[in-house]
């Protein structure tokens, strides 16, 4: 008999086969499930805490999404030659595992979560991010830890107009979307996705087609709770005070009520915090008049977050204006002023409202290129763009140093919004990177990094197919009621249940990104939230136009300057030399910067014309074939008996016979020729082992029969 009480569920999903299994690896954990599909394996662990710690007020869930190298069969760089920190990578795929997992937890639960997935196996044609979603998601339903599950996730390609279900790396390269869906049985909890300026209809329509096929998923899951579950566990939210919310409604509602009349971010949140401290002091007065203990401040602060929701909420449901007194469509003022810094390659200052960003563009070679060892094979990223948020754009002081998680997955964000629009390598060859520093936030800064970034690319002479705005919407959802926000605040999307990043250009959406809170968002509701997200899109885009009508013709002085040249690929390792010793020397003495690709196209770039003259000049020089009957200035660095070796071209000699160098008979070549003497000769044969001959001879009878080409050397033949 096995000491394992092992379960399996297989099932076909779309393409792929699946294999589900718990209970023989990880025995020790909460939960802990395996996911295999076609040859992508990974583990999925979960460990709860039977309780929560004292005075804990927030749900301390954490997600760590780790790559193993030996799961494609690499040994690690490095010096320790084992796994560092988080890749990228590894970062955005634990946000994208958490944030549907998140909102399924029941309120009032604390208690530590950590949910651990481990990638073991890879295929390279299956990327591992929908196995360790699934396996997160499974690990939980069989842990017996309190949750509103299982999820369910897809991805969704758009290939010849159509919908593929978990497409492979290979069809990805042919499609028009990458779309990331997550969701329960009956609704959509999450969706990232890039597309290539697609419709609205038919990016709702990849959500709705993810979510169906996601199904499959979450009946397998249920079976395999149903066969190989733990227990639930027997937890029960605590109990509300109902004195105490009494009380500090009391004493807070109208003056919380008044604070959200204040239209000034700053002035609104100290004032907030005067309420906050007022009532803390308030009833600790009282309860120490009553001879009892203080009240916990975290279950005050639970308390008065949530009449602010509820005041925010109700006044947007009943038509009244919103917390800064627009209305649900309108988008915040806008000022845009890009060449803002003078020795950036291209730089934008994009402000609406309370948020504003300084996005800055600098342009680059080959060279410059990101170099990313994945698991699937290493690979260039010739675009870059960096997030950065310091804490005093909200006015607070904090820690400044390597990006958090949120800065990484802003920045991807961003990025995936102007990917689309960037022009391709052949038309133009730099590579770029874009850093964008939020200078003020409120709400929605993921968003003006798009709209700077688009005009910082453009201020720095990058031919953008379209402008490309984006914008942060939101959505409060009370029974039938519901309300959709154009341009939303910080503190509207702490209070609402949907809040959705859709950016674009005029002909349709390039990134999308959703994180629904709540499980009563249908697709009628996301029509018209994103029908209403391309109306301000539209406004924005109006207003980038009217400040920048179209990329610089003119790269900025600083950006450096590129020419590209094409030579036979034989030839390359003329132009490295030894060792490198020849490039290294040609970007050294011209003050350049070369790439060569290996189909031979070679690309100089420098901040220097004349250098980069020079280094094409010696660069064609080195990789000239020689010609008969071409006419060449050599060196001669040889004398012999019978004659001289010259050097016509870098690397290439050839002899100069003593019968070739005069009319006359020649007794001692040493009257005639010394060496490092710079002489006019004319290739008269070559053979096949690339031997040259030549002749000084023919020149002069040339030059005595009045033909051209007769040039005397430097130094005059002795007598």
């Amino acid at each position: 008999m096995s000491m394992f009480n092992k379960v399996v569920k297989e099932f076909k999903w779309g393409q792929h086969n699946v294999r589900l299994e718990t209970g023989e690896v990880a025995r020790q954990a909460t939960g802990a499930v395996i996911v295999d599909i076609e040859d992508t394996v990974v583990l999925a662990t979960v460990v709860g805490a039977k309780a929560a710690k004292p005075g804990q007020d927030f749900f301390p869930l954490t997600v760590d999404y780790l790559e193993k190298t030996y799961s494609a069969g690499k040994i690690p760089g490095g010096f320790f030659r084992r796994e560092g920190r988080p890749s990228e990578h590894e970062t955005l795929t634990s946000r994208l595992i958490d944030r549907p997992l998140r909102p399924l937890f029941p309120e009032g639960f604390y208690n530590e979560v950590q949910v651990v997935v481990h990638v073991l196996s890879v295929n390279p044609e299956v990327p591992a991010d929908i196995p360790a979603m699934i396996g997160a998601s499974a690990a939980l339903a069989v842990s017996g830890i309190p949750f509103n599950g299982p999820v369910g996730a897809a991805r969704v390609a758009y290939v010849n107009n159509e919908y593929v279900l978990n497409p492979t790396r290979t069809q990805m390269k042919d499609s028009r979307l990458e779309l990331v869906v997550a969701g329960t049985e009956r609704a959509v909890l999450m969706v990232e996705s890039e597309a290539d300026q697609l419709p609205e209809d038919v990016m709702l329509g990849a959500v709705v087609f993810g979510h169906e096929q996601m199904q499959t998923a979450i009946d397998a899951i249920h079976e395999l709770v149903r066969e190989g579950g733990k227990p639930e566990w027997d937890w029960q939210p605590a109990a509300k005070d109902e004195a105490l919310i009494a009380r500090v409604t009391e004493l807070a509602q109208a003056q919380l009520d008044g604070a959200y009349q204040i239209r000034n971010k700053q002035e609104r949140s100290n004032k907030l915090k005067e309420i906050y401290a007022a009532t803390g002091v308030k009833l600790d007065e009282e309860a120490l008049a009553a001879g009892k203990l203080p009240i916990d401040k975290a279950t005050v602060g639970n308390i008065l977050f949530d009449l602010e929701a509820k005041i925010v909420r109700s006044q947007i449901l009943s038509g009244e204006p919103r917390i800064d007194g627009r209305d649900t469509r309108t988008v915040r003022p806008i000022e845009i002023r890009t060449g803002v810094l003078p020795r950036t390659h291209g730089s934008a200052l994009f402000t609406r409202g309370e948020t504003q960003a300084l996005v800055v563009a600098t342009l680059g070679t080959k060279g410059d290129e990101q170099i990313i060892d994945a698991l699937e094979g290493e690979y260039r990223e010739r675009f870059m763009l960096h997030y950065n948020m310091p804490p005093f754009a909200t006015g607070e002081t904090g820690r400044v140093g390597s990006p958090k998680r949120r800065e990484i997955g802003h920045g991807r964000l961003a990025k995936r919004a102007l990917s689309p629009c960037l022009p391709g390598p052949d038309e133009f060859g730099y590579s770029i990177r874009v850093v964008s520093e939020i200078t003020e936030s409120n709400g929605s800064s993921s968003m003006a990094s798009v709209c700077g970034g688009c005009l910082a690319l453009m201020d720095a002479g990058v031919p953008m197919k379209a402008h490309v705005a984006g914008i942060a919407m939101g959505l409060i959802l009370e029974g039938n009621k519901f309300a959709v926000l154009s341009d939303i605040l910080g503190d509207e999307d702490h209070l609402g249940d949907m809040d959705f990043k859709v950016a674009g250009t005029a002909e349709g959406i390039t990134a999308l990104q959703m994180d629904i809170k709540i499980q009563g968002i249908t697709k009628e509701i996301m029509q018209v939230a994103l029908a209403q997200a391309k109306e301000g899109r539209i406004h924005i885009l109006g207003k980038m136009k009217d400040a920048v009508a179209g990329a610089s013709t003119e790269l900025s002085e600083f950006a450096p300057r590129m020419i590209t040249i094409k030579i036979n690929p034989e030839k390359i390792r003329d132009v490295i030399g030894k060792g490198g010793s020849v490039i290294r020397a040609l970007t050294e003495e011209t003050g350049t910067t070369i790439d060569i690709s290996d189909d031979g196209v070679v690309t100089i770039a420098s901040t220097s014309s004349e250098g980069m003259a020079e280094a094409k000049r010696r660069i064609e020089q080195i990789t000239a074939e020689v010609e008969v009957g071409q006419v060449y200035e050599g060196t001669v660095l040889k004398l012999l008996e019978f004659g001289a070796i010259v050097n016509i071209l870098p690397g290439k000699d050839g002899l100069l016979h003593i019968s070739e160098i005069a009319n006359e008979r020649i007794k001692d070549i040493k009257d005639y020729l010394s060496e490092g003497q710079q002489v006019k000769v004319k290739v008269i044969q070559t053979d096949e082992k690339g031997r040259v001959r030549l002749s000084a001879k023919a020149l002069l009878n040339e030059a005595a029969s009045g033909g051209s080409g007769a040039v005397e050397s430097e130094s005059a033949p002795q007598q």
